[in-house]
């Protein structure tokens, strides 16, 4: 191989190594892992060699640039390769994911641009290629939160190729962040059945209350998405620590509900007897939650960097006993970490408020209310019962100087409904009934978040559809948890949304004193608010359908006293209940991975004895 590199090289500084022969033996040298050697090839034949299609060396220089992150050499191997081929395509497209990587997400869009604008209708040959751009376009555009440009660019795909799930997927899930109504809407040739069956598992959760479609939601992606599971990297034996060693697995160790939740818990950690690990690869957002996170554990790993097999190896070789997925199959997860079996017990938590159906998951954190035993069938994970409730509770939460009515855009006077949760958890359904209590609850209003302007206006234009007046919706701008827990103090009730419960969002609002009314359903989803609920002794406040949750959110803007008696007992919750009695969760929780490392010790052995 030396011999014979040297020879092709020698080739390239004589102007002797044909264009094809060139690729094809610089592909060859790349396949067995010598990349590097590639790009000194290449480099050589473009200082020794001019002709027509240099422009295809200069894409494949940047190319392997690419694979070793030398991005700066990338984009300028790229840009060469478009100065001498103003029309040349496949750099532009590189040169996009090498802007989205550097943190230049407008750069990246300008360039999918032109690949989209460029490349006609008639060009049937760059179709491909066309449909790589208008997906990615959708893809960054809702990324930054530009969501009507990812409908349209979506769209613009799905119009050519009805048939991509990936693509109905996203599209699927922005109408419902937008509040387009109905998400599942004929458009684009597209079959209202193939939508549904394209919908992610999270989307899922607000479109339909029935916990088989749930299971069927993520089962696909994991057929889908997750990759054939590797050989594991434990064989479910514990190695026996004197301290128990408890990683938690997230991308959200930042300002996002799942720290806000955790970080307490992750401090009370009993030290005696558990050693804490986190892995993250979120963003360091700089804020004071991310600080706190940080110093609530004993060692803290960033895995951004490292690929799924490595972050794996890493947690495998600090011999974990017990792994927590912070994720299930929300954004940003990694679900081939947990793939590669890198503790002996993993556990989802959290994260998504549904079963992951990962094979390789094997508990799910909850209670009794939030998931009972006649509905188990419909998960892929074994049930770790919480005594008093599965969701932990941050007590160290500060609430800011209550403001005033009019600082927040609300009338002087009348009752205030509010309900904070995103959007995309807004149905039509729901929506009928806050209308209808609106109408039967004379100068009230529904203050809500306002999470897009897209979603605002569709908002506004529904309520006039069904005959409200649309400055009855009075809409708050998102602000710090601080700001946010106060802004729900002087709130009247809080109306919860259905199937997609709120699960932090409700936990705030009965920290912040402020009664919630649900309506539970068959769900892990649904039945977050409930769970609260009865663990904080207010189950007066859980309904079993729309019909109730109306009748009772209009009587209860009548009953000044019951409304006065549930913040009663909540200000008694806050100090003497279970619900956020966060050293009690703690010492349940550590309790229950005690037992679930007993019972995997158990089996191991009874698996041991069945080989021999």
């Amino acid at each position: 191989m030396e011999n014979e590199y040297a020879l092709k090289v020698l080739a390239a500084c004589r102007a002797e190594l044909s264009l094809v022969d060139l690729i094809e033996y610089a592909n060859r040298i790349s396949e067995v892992g010598l990349s590097e050697l590639s790009q000194v090839l290449y480099r050589t034949w473009l200082d020794h060699n001019a002709t027509p299609f240099n422009h295809l060396v200069w894409f494949n220089l940047g190319a392997t640039y690419l694979q070793f992150n030398r991005l700066d050499d990338a984009k300028r191997a790229f840009r060469q390769a478009i100065d001498l081929a103003p029309a040349f395509i496949q750099p532009r497209l590189n040169l996009g994911q090498l802007y989205e990587r550097l943190g230049d997400p407008n750069a990246a869009l300008a360039e999918w641009m032109w690949v989209a604008r460029t490349i006609s209708d008639h060009d049937t040959a760059n179709v491909p290629l066309r449909l790589q751009a208008l997906n990615n376009l959708g893809r960054l555009s809702e990324i930054e939160r530009k969501f009507a440009d990812a409908l349209d660019w979506l769209g613009q795909s799905l119009a050519i190729q009805p048939d991509q799930t990936d693509v109905l997927q996203h599209w699927v899930f922005l109408r419902a962040k937008t509040c387009s109504w109905p998400v599942y809407a004929q458009q684009h040739g597209v079959d209202l059945e193939l939508m549904r069956q394209s919908t992610s598992a999270l989307a899922m959760i607000s479109q339909s209350d029935d916990p088989a479609a749930q299971l069927a939601a993520a089962r696909r992606f994991v057929d889908e998405k997750v990759g054939i599971s590797p050989p594991a990297l434990t064989d479910g034996r514990g190695y026996g620590h004197e301290k128990l060693r408890i990683g938690y697995l997230s991308s959200d160790f930042c300002l996002h509900p799942v720290a806000m939740l955790t970080v307490e818990l992750l401090e009370l950690h009993d030290r005696e007897n558990f050693e804490v690990y986190g892995y993250c690869w979120a963003r360091d957002d700089g804020s004071a939650l991310r600080h706190r996170v940080i110093h609530a554990v004993d060692h803290f790993h960033r895995i951004d960097k490292l690929s799924d097999a490595e972050a794996a190896q890493l947690i495998r070789e600090h011999e974990i006993d017990i792994l927590v997925d912070l994720h299930g199959q929300t954004f940003g997860a990694r679900p081939n970490v947990l793939a590669a079996r890198p503790a002996p017990v993993q556990i989802t938590y959290l994260g998504l408020p549904a079963t992951t159906g990962f094979p390789f998951i094997d508990y799910v954190i909850a209670d009794r209310y939030l998931i009972p035993p006649e509905f188990t069938q419909y998960y892929t994970e074994r049930m770790l019962y919480m005594p008093d409730i599965y969701q932990v509770s941050d007590r160290q939460r500060v609430i800011s100087e209550a403001p005033s009515r009019e600082s927040c855009g609300l009338p002087d006077t009348g009752f205030v409904f509010c309900s904070f949760n995103n959007n995309y958890k807004f149905t039509p359904e729901m929506f009928d009934i806050w209308m209808s209590i609106l109408k039967r609850v004379p100068d009230s209003v529904l203050w809500l978040l306002s999470d897009n302007e897209w979603a605002q206006a569709n908002l506004r234009e529904a309520a006039v559809a069904r005959g409200v007046d649309p400055q009855r919706l009075v809409f708050a701008k998102r602000a710090s948890p601080a700001d946010f827990l106060a802004r729900l103090s002087i709130a009247d009730l809080f109306l919860d949304t259905y199937p997609f419960n709120a699960g932090t969002t409700a936990n705030d609002a009965l920290w912040a004193g402020l009664p919630v009314l649900t309506c539970a359903g068959r769900t892990f989803a649904s039945r977050m608010a409930g769970a609260l609920l009865t663990a904080a002794g207010l189950p007066e406040l859980i309904t079993g359908n729309l019909r109730d949750y109306e009748e009772k959110a209009v009587a209860l803007a009548g009953a000044a006293q019951e409304l006065s008696r549930f913040r009663s007992v909540l200000a008694q919750v806050k100090t003497s209940g279970v619900l956020f009695d966060t050293p009690r969760f703690t010492r349940n929780l550590e309790q229950r991975f005690r037992e679930v490392l007993e019972a995997k010790a158990l089996d191991v052995v009874g698996a041991d004895a069945t080989d021999r």
